[in-house]
Order: C-alpha cells, then structure tokens, then sequence
C-alpha cells in the first residue's frame, strides 16, 4: 500500500501548529487583578519570568510530563513530598490539568514572608473551564530566592468543580467556599 505523504503535510502542519500555540505563555492583561506591595519593587520582568514558571509547570502537568513538573519544585517542596507519592496523588485525579483553558485571575507578590524563605513570591489563582463543563480551580506559588535564582513552585492547590455543582458558568454558592482559589472577575463567564 503506498502512502500519499502530501496528504499528511497539511495535517502535520496542523500538528506542529497547535503544539506551538498551546505552549505560547497565556498573556497577563489588564483583566488579571493584581496586588502587589510597593516594598516588593516588582518589575515587568519579574512578572514574566515567574510567569514563564507558572506556564512550564501547568503545560507540564497538563501534558503529564511529571518528572518536569517535579524538577520544578522548589527541593524543600520535594522533600515534604516524594516524588512517586506526589505523582500518584496526581494520577488519582487525572482530570486535574487535563484539556482546559487555564485563565489567571490574580497575581498577589508576596517580599519576604514571615515564617518563609527569604525572597518574592508569586500566587497565581486560576480558573480552568473544560469542554463537558467542568471547571479547574486552584492556585500555584511560585519563589525566587533571590534576583539571579531560578523560579520555582513552592506550593500549588487544585479542586475540580463538576458540572452538577455549577450553575450558569458559576459554582453553587455553598462550593465557592470550599474552593482553594480566588475567583474574583473569574466568577463572570463573559470577559
């Protein structure tokens, strides 16, 4: 049997497009509600590199590269959680990170917290909304110790919504409560 390699080009284009499309970093517009304090000096670079961060781990998880995921977290983050542990609990809840928009909703800078590593901090709270209705919620912090140091992720929550507990694009009422992230302008379906 021979094979029409042309009629393959268009859909290997197609192929290599959207993997191009799916790991450009998400934009940060003027809709993501931002708070930082004026002692954090934080700069358009420092909002771009942990962004850079927050897009690599989420593309990794949501592809389920978890050996790249991991290496991401900050190594007290590891230690607190092995990494075959951490990847089960992850693979127990395999429609976390799977086939959703991702939308940050806010960015809080955090200087130096009391009771942490010295360094900035990023939270990044987000919505993912899926295909069969059912909405991601959840954040992801990111550290830089210090002005030349790597990103890194150093503490991340996620709950899955399902479609029974949402109503018009929104979670009921009692479930908002119980959600680890900020939904803010998320919670409007149209923006």
């Amino acid at each position: 049997m021979a094979i029409n390699r042309r009629g393959w080009l268009p859909l290997a284009a197609l192929v290599l497009w959207s993997g191009a499309a799916a790991a450009q970093l998400p934009a940060l517009g003027p809709e993501v509600e931002r708070i930082a304090p004026e002692a954090a000096g934080v700069a358009a670079a420092d909002e771009r590199a942990a962004m850079e961060r927050f897009a690599a781990y989420t593309m990794a998880l949501a592809k389920r590269d978890y050996v790249s995921a991991y290496a991401m977290l900050r190594l007290s983050f590891q230690a607190a959680n092995p990494r075959l542990e951490w990847e089960m609990n992850l693979r127990k809840r395999a429609v976390l990170w799977a086939d959703g928009t991702l939308r940050v909703l806010r960015l809080s800078w955090y200087l130096d917290p009391a009771g942490q590593p010295a360094g900035l901090y990023a939270a990044f709270d987000f919505r993912g909304d899926r295909a069969d209705g059912t909405m991601d919620c959840g954040y992801v912090v990111v550290h830089r110790a210090a002005p030349d140091a790597v990103w890194t992720v150093v503490r991340t929550d996620t709950s899955e919504v399902p479609p029974e507990l949402i109503e018009e694009g929104v979670p009921k009422a009692d479930v908002l409560t119980q959600l680890p992230c900020y939904l803010g302008k998320g919670i409007a379906t149209a923006f």
